[in-house]
């Protein structure tokens, strides 16, 4: 898995580097989190399934 990834920032209100800050595997399956680059917004995915960065 890469250390960097290209997503949409909330906060910059553009999309922004994001870079990967921790990563364990836990009952759900890879937990990642993110930060921007640019403000530290950050934000958490599990297994691709689960991401926090995403509105509902």
């Amino acid at each position: 898995m890469s250390l960097e990834l290209e997503h949409y920032c909330p906060e910059c209100e553009e999309y922004r580097e994001f870079w990967k800050v921790a990563s364990t595997t836990m009952h759900l399956g890879q937990k990642v989190k993110w930060h921007c680059g640019e403000c530290d917004y950050g934000f958490v995915r599990i297994d691709g399934e689960v991401d926090t960065a995403q509105s509902a």
